[in-house]
């Protein structure tokens, strides 16, 4: 077999393949064999059929075709393995010369991994919100502990702002009662806008019993984002009573004895979350800079597949599972389709030039992905699932996406990697360690789980290819 490698564009090549016909015995053999299993002659048992005869019955053509198709995807791969190609996608195959006992030749058009110089890096300067817990934030958090230990007294009076009320809702479009649009004995909170626009308004001085009829905009289900007429019953009011903050509630919600002991470890808690708000912070801002530094061609296909995929992803999923469709929702986020194009577009194009940044930094970096560290991002992907470790694992496996697990840890790493190296300061001008940092390693996680949502096309792509050869 000989083949050459033609250069179309820095994302795309030509494969051209010529193979010698006794090259192809092993598939032509294997032709007859499928061939014999298939077809019935008289005189001749299953399987028993002589080349020859089905040559005369059925043709040579048939054969041929048969012994091709099985070649092809082998012959295909050598090439690529032989022209050391990082290939994506599957290719368009064109045969351009078939001759009988002679020459097989074909042309193999597919998309590659464009080759990536990343930049030197070390300048980047990036800045993040410091770490400053106020009074204010740490009252916020007792607060709102507080409200979970809430009590709530039934009152016979008329409903007021913060009360807690038992209804009934009915909704009707264009006078017809919609069949998703009947609730019965919700709990709502007086002022928590939880539910429907204009209900607080609607159920604020009525009693038990009282009914009120007003008009909204629907959230959600088959009517998402119509007016609706939204009949509302109140069956009964609860005035909501909060616990005293003093030490007696510090026991009651936590394991401290004190209430100065509760705060303070509401600050540290909260100074935690946002020492790892500002890791994530600051890794996304170095991606950020990184991908401004670095030229990245992307393969058309590869950009047109992924955006199909994530818009089928939100209209069929997420959307789906709230009861939108894609017009409901536009009309919600207040965008023309034009724009929720040009978003999509813009995010697809961010998701594989990261993956193919953060996977050349792995290459150049040697980067490896211990048992360990996949085990780790394991549990977190499962745990961002809801489903049990063990389920995530199996369900991981059963599909072949361990290497795309692999992916997203390596990608992580490499992406901690470029943090460590650069500057990152806070909003007060203090510089920032980001290297060995606890909470940098779990957004390191963080950035593998990312992964999985941008981060990921090519992976898809070669996996398809590999599975097609």
């Amino acid at each position: 077999m000989k083949s050459a490698v033609e250069t179309l564009n820095p994302t795309r090549v030509r494969l051209t393949v010529e193979v010698p016909f006794e090259e192809l015995k092993d598939s032509l053999d294997a032709a007859y064999k499928k061939i014999n299993q298939q077809v019935t002659v008289p005189g001749f048992r299953k399987g028993k059929i002589p080349a020859r005869l089905i040559d005369q019955r059925f043709g040579r053509g048939a054969v041929l075709e048969e012994a091709v198709n099985d070649a092809l995807p082998k012959l295909y791969q050598s090439a690529v393995e032989e022209g050391e190609l990082n290939v994506l996608g599957q290719p368009e195959v064109d045969i351009t010369e078939l001759k009988d006992n002679e020459l097989l030749a074909f042309t193999a058009e597919v998309d590659v991994r464009p080759e990536i110089e990343i930049p030197d890096y070390s300048g980047i300067e990036v800045e993040v919100d410091a770490v400053d817990v106020s009074d204010e934030d740490v009252d916020k958090a007792v607060e709102q502990l507080r409200e979970r230990f809430a009590t709530t007294t039934a009152v016979e009076r008329a409903a007021a702002e913060g009360d807690v009320v038992k209804i009934d809702l009915e909704a009707r479009v264009d006078g017809e009662v919609l069949e998703d649009g009947v609730a019965k004995g919700v709990d709502y909170t007086i002022g928590s806008g939880e539910l429907l626009d204009g209900i607080d308004e609607a159920v604020t001085g009525l009693e038990a019993g009282g009914s009120a009829t007003f008009t909204s905009e629907l959230k959600g289900g088959s009517a998402a984002g119509k007016e609706a007429e939204v009949t509302v019953t109140v069956q009964s009011v609860s005035s909501r009573e909060l616990p005293e903050l003093d030490d007696e509630f510090a026991q009651l919600a936590s394991e401290f004895d004190t209430l100065e002991e509760l705060r303070e470890d509401s600050r540290k808690r909260l100074a935690d979350q946002k020492k790892y708000e500002q890791a994530t912070q600051a890794q996304e801002k170095v991606l950020d800079a990184l991908l401004e530094l670095t030229e990245v061609p992307i393969p058309e296909k590869l950009l047109a597949d992924e955006i199909e995929s994530r818009k089928h992803n939100l209209v069929n999923h997420q959307l789906a599972q709230l009861g939108l469709d894609l017009a409901a929702y536009l009309k919600m986020q207040d965008k023309s389709e034009e724009d929720f194009d040009a978003e999509l577009k813009e995010q697809a194009e961010k998701g594989i030039r990261t993956q193919f940044v953060l996977d050349e930094l792995v290459s150049k970096e040697k980067l490896n992905v211990s048992q360990e560290e996949l085990t780790e991002h394991l549990m977190r992907r499962a745990q961002s699932s809801g489903m049990s470790p063990d389920q995530f694992a199996q369900a991981v496996v059963e599909g072949g996406q361990v290497p795309v697990l692999v992916g997203e840890v390596a990608r992580g790493k490499a992406l901690a990697t470029v943090v460590e190296a650069v500057t990152v300061k806070d909003t007060n001008g203090e510089v920032v360690d980001m290297s060995d940092d606890e909470e940098a390693e779990d957004a390191e996680g963080a950035e593998g789980e990312a992964a999985a949502d941008a981060e990921k096309p090519a992976d898809k792509a070669e996996g398809a290819e590999k599975a097609e050869s």
